[in-house]
């Protein structure tokens, strides 16, 4: 029962963050800030599918096997989590008229090695997954969500992100633990889905942007 309500739970994350990653870019108009939110969704959802959707599908048939597919989905979406808070910063940018060309600089560099990092075959996406290169994969990843707590805490008094840096604290706060202790205690894999809201809290604020709800 347990797989079957966290497939439950999978699908109607993807197809809620999918709708609201359309309807922003629709209500866009002519808004690059908006219709970059919305591009960010779609690489959000897009590349947590990967993952997902081999997750769902063990869950209902939990004869097959689908180690393999779990193991390259996770890959994927760790990659397109990076562009994802890449892309955040540069949203960050538009909105606010924000123009830091060393701290952009930094952002792509963390970027570029923590996809560097993904890549490596040392990761053994579809064996063991040493818990060592999980840990030297999510240091740029941390950096990069720590300066995006940082600069959305300075911006807390705009009332559509007002909090946006306490949605990827919280995030992080549910994924690290994932990364250090899940093979010790599979049980701590389960934070996933309350990080997994976060994202979505982040993705209503974004979508509450392009209604004028300031």
């Amino acid at each position: 029962m347990g797989k079957i309500m966290e497939a439950i739970f999978c699908v109607l994350y993807l197809i809620a963050t999918s709708c609201l990653g359309v309807l922003i870019i629709k209500n866009s108009g002519k808004e690059k800030v908006y219709k970059l939110f919305g591009i960010m969704t779609l690489v959000l959802v897009g590349g947590d599918a990967f993952h997902l959707v081999p997750r769902i599908l063990a869950a209902i048939n939990q004869a097959g096997d689908y180690h393999v597919s779990l193991g390259l989905g996770k890959m994927v979406t760790s990659i397109t989590m990076t562009i994802f808070y890449l892309i955040m910063y540069f949203v960050y940018s538009m909105r606010y008229n924000y123009k830091n060309s060393k701290l952009a600089i930094t952002m792509i560099a963390l970027s570029v090695l923590r996809i560097g990092l993904c890549l490596m075959p040392q990761n053994d996406w579809t064996g063991e997954d040493p818990v060592i290169w999980g840990i030297y994969r999510n240091i740029p990843f941390t950096i990069m969500g720590i300066i995006m707590v940082v600069l959305f805490f300075m911006k807390r008094s705009d009332k559509t992100f007002k909090w946006m840096w306490l949605a990827i604290t919280l995030s992080f706060a549910f994924y690290l633990p994932v990364v250090l202790w899940s093979d010790v205690s599979p049980m701590i894999g389960m934070l996933m889905m309350p990080k997994t809201c976060m994202y979505v809290w982040a993705v209503v604020m974004g979508y509450k942007m392009t209604k004028g709800k300031k």
